[in-house]
């Protein structure tokens, strides 16, 4: 299969902030996950802190976090990144999609394993979700472990999610 393109450039500044997860092909740890955000914020030496955040099981689960580290600078294109989330070892972290308002982008990886639609929104427009899962589709994913993530509307959470 074709290697997965990151996109060419990455205002990193821009990329910071929170990102919800409007769907996915989970790891693991987060198969199970309702109201995933991601909020990202750049440290003075370029790495980006990471804190992935969602409630285990449905809405009233057990908050979890986790806390990766993000590395823009590795690879070979702006949006071509490496996370740590246990020390020493880097994943792969493709940013291949992102609109130019940086309001909703695609994160893939190159084995196809995992995915993740996000937005700055907890919810997208239905025709800009299919055309996004369409994008996922294309790029060979197996679809049959993709799962829109369950997310609140912003009035009814109690996890501080919209900091």
């Amino acid at each position: 299969m074709d290697e997965l393109k990151a996109v060419e450039h990455v205002d990193v500044d821009r990329y910071m902030g929170t990102w919800y997860v409007i769907a996915h092909i989970p790891p693991f740890l987060t198969r199970n996950a309702y109201n995933a955000v991601e909020r990202y914020r750049l440290d003075d030496d370029g790495h980006v802190d990471v804190l992935f955040t969602y409630r285990d099981g449905g809405f009233e689960g057990k908050l979890k976090r986790l806390t990766p580290d993000g590395f823009p600078d590795e690879g070979e294109a702006d949006g071509e990144w490496r996370m740590r989330l246990i020390w020493p070892f880097k994943a792969d972290y493709r940013i291949v999609h992102l609109d130019e308002e940086y309001s909703e982008t695609i994160v893939a990886r190159n084995k196809r394993d995992y995915v993740w639609i996000m937005a700055r929104l907890p919810s997208m427009e239905a025709t800009r979700y299919d055309a996004l899962v369409e994008k996922v589709r294309d790029m060979g994913y197996d679809m049959s472990k993709f799962r829109k993530m369950p997310q609140q509307p912003l009035e009814e959470r109690d996890d501080n999610s919209s900091s």
